[in-house]
């Protein structure tokens, strides 16, 4: 795999059986292309952009909008520890990872069919109702990918991947928006967005395809009882120091993925229109994820720990100016917060592989399982609390909501000081 090569660091490949290391570069190009895919669909299935739009089309309820990005982040967070006993059962992982993809497929289809034959409150309501079992669709694989990519990717690729298949996601999510702005910008049918969707139920299809034929060695397997995930999650954020910074650390961190939102909002409230349309969230988003998804890859591979804790600290600092901007120079929004939006996405990029290749560092074989489930499921109700938090301090002004990110990402940046470097490139100590 010449291309694998090319596109990815070498890495110490000495504690892996030969057949295994031997399959490194065919695993990694398949991990890229599934992954991949898989990232590119969810550009289409967005709860931030492309279904808010898709909604308000459709004449739903603006609860209903409200509902969406809740729906789909905490439900593809919270179930993951009460499935890993289900999980540990298997000896390949992969089969994990593929249900949950072919799941997602099925919702997106499900979500175009109700985008296609119903309008108003029913389109709402089976729209969010095939968006909470789609978001338990990504949260299995959200659990197979990365204890497969622990079992056949070595330390010092695993970022890099992560950050390629980000990168392809970015070159869709560019293609769509250019797209959506040469064949109708603001007055796009309906139809073009319900055919968007359907499409891209053809990505999580193919990747599920593709994932499957990933080489997984047979793993350890554990016959425990379905109601021990309670005992275990509290027992190992109750004993595992590490872990449970790290999950404390992840939270703090929250800066860079609800932050974007409120740009969104702060320019609707200046009446500006420079990130009213779909096609430019999507291009914002896609160019970030290109530039951000090789970066941060190699990057975390050196050091996860500091590409999470600059992209954070990054990410604070961007709301503090444009809070100063918005303050001192409103006239200059018009281009200054679309470029903030921007910014702070790109940092989320980076943030996200970092903590992505983080936790799949520091634990081996079924310990790294637990790790993802229970921090995942942890963040599920983290992110419910610091929703609810934000929302309330947003009636008082979005630059009340700002302010609380942008101290939250310090005091994180603080803490992620203290968490071990578990990456196989980072400086040793002393």
């Amino acid at each position: 795999m010449a291309l694998y090569e090319k596109m990815v660091s070498p890495a110490d490949t000495s504690d892996m059986p030969d057949d295994l290391a031997r399959d490194v570069p065919a695993n990694g190009m398949k991990f890229i292309a599934a992954n991949g895919l898989q990232n590119a669909g969810d550009q289409v299935i967005n709860p931030k952009t492309v279904l808010p739009w898709l909604l308000t089309a459709q004449g739903a309820p603006g609860l209903a909008i409200a509902l969406l990005v809740p729906i789909r982040e905490s439900l593809s967070m919270l179930p993951q520890a009460a499935l890993t006993p289900w999980v540990k059962r298997r000896a390949h992982r992969k089969s994990v990872w593929v249900a949950g993809s072919i799941t997602q497929g099925v919702m997106a289809l499900v979500m175009a069919l109700a985008a296609a034959a119903l309008d108003g409150t029913a389109a709402a309501v089976v729209v969010l109702a095939a968006l909470a079992v789609f978001a338990l669709g990504r949260s299995l694989c959200s659990i197979g990918s990365k204890d497969v990519q622990g079992r056949t990717i070595p330390k010092g690729q695993r970022g890099q991947i992560t950050g390629l298949a980000t990168v392809l996601s970015g070159i869709v999510a560019i293609t769509l928006g250019l797209g959506i702005r040469w064949f109708g910008g603001d007055d796009l049918p309906t139809s073009v967005l319900t055919w968007m969707i359907a499409i891209s139920a053809v990505t999580w299809f193919v990747g599920a395809v593709i994932f499957h034929r990933v080489t997984e060695p047979v793993g350890e397997t554990s016959e425990e009882s379905a109601g021990s995930w309670v005992r275990e999650s509290w027992e190992l954020l109750s004993d595992d120091a590490p872990f449970r910074n790290f999950v404390v650390v992840r939270s703090l961190l929250l800066v860079s993925a609800l932050a974007p939102a409120f740009f969104v909002s702060l320019s609707a409230e200046r009446g500006d229109g420079e990130l009213s349309g779909l096609g430019p969230f999507l291009i914002a988003s896609g160019a970030a994820a290109i530039l951000g998804g090789q970066v941060s890859g190699r990057l975390s591979d050196k050091s996860s720990k500091s590409t999470m804790t600059w992209g954070a600290g990054i990410a604070s600092l961007i709301l503090l100016a444009v809070m100063a901007q918005v303050t001192l120079a409103e006239s200059w929004a018009t281009w200054a917060l679309p470029v903030a939006y921007f910014l702070i996405t790109l940092t989320h990029t980076g943030v996200r592989v970092a903590r992505k290749t983080y936790v799949v560092d520091m634990a081996e074989g079924d310990q790294r399982t637990t790790y993802v489930a229970v921090a995942n499921s942890a963040m599920g109700v983290i992110l419910l609390a610091t929703g609810a938090i934000s929302g309330g301090l947003a009636m008082l002004g979005t630059m009340w909501a700002l302010g609380f990110f942008a101290v939250l990402g310090l005091i994180g940046v603080a803490m992620a000081r203290a968490l071990p470097e578990v990456s196989a490139e980072a400086p040793a100590k002393g």
